[in-house]
């Protein structure tokens, strides 16, 4: 069975990834794309919700 810990740092690295996406739609908003703002904002609320996930993990033992 996969720790919380594992599933911890799984979950920060998909957060990690997420994050490059949100600079990627940010740059794409610099450039003119006027979706690009919704996709980031979008993504913004998911990273959030990612780090949330990651404490709740870190917080719970492996009992």
């Amino acid at each position: 069975m996969t720790s919380f810990a594992e599933l911890a740092d799984e979950v920060a690295a998909l957060e990690q990834r997420v994050s490059d996406a949100v600079f990627d739609a940010v740059r794409a908003q610099l450039r003119g794309d006027e979706d690009a703002q919704h996709v980031e904002r979008q993504l913004a609320r998911a990273r959030r919700s990612l780090q949330k996930a990651e404490a709740i993990l870190r917080g719970v033992s492996d009992d």
